[in-house]
């Protein structure tokens, strides 16, 4: 098992950044794929970045390429999600997930999946953009 705990959501405005963190415990090793999704109001849970920590591949949306950045610090078993030049449209729940995958190139396939093949979620923290 897998806890996922995510923070750092908040309200911003157009143009800004925030910084999005996902604490992993327990059997962290067993996970080699980790991403970030995000669901907006009466909308479908979307991939955002994904990350392979076999090899430290990333993969991103087309929609976040260039703004945003993942990344994880293995000494904290921490995600992060940079997000710069914030829009509205980013506007959304954000959530953590991992799950095993053994391949980068599956790792980045579930991104474009709505996260039905990922095992572990946390609780999701808001993130709000204002125009």
């Amino acid at each position: 098992q897998v806890q996922l705990v995510e923070s750092g959501g908040g309200s911003v405005q157009a143009g800004g950044s925030l910084r999005l963190s996902c604490a992993a415990s327990g059997d962290t090793y067993s996970s080699d794929c980790m991403g970030w999704f995000r669901q907006a109001p009466g909308k479908e849970r979307e991939g955002v970045a994904s990350f392979y920590t076999g090899g430290g591949s990333t993969y991103y949306a087309d929609s976040v390429k260039g703004r945003f950045t993942i990344s994880q610090d293995n000494a904290k078993n921490t995600l992060y999600l940079e997000m710069n030049s914030l829009r509205s449209e980013d506007t959304a729940m954000y959530y953590c997930a991992a799950t095993v995958t053994g391949s980068s190139g599956y790792c980045r396939l579930l991104l474009s999946r709505n996260g039905d093949r990922f095992s572990y979620w946390g609780q999701g923290t808001q993130v709000t953009v204002s125009s």
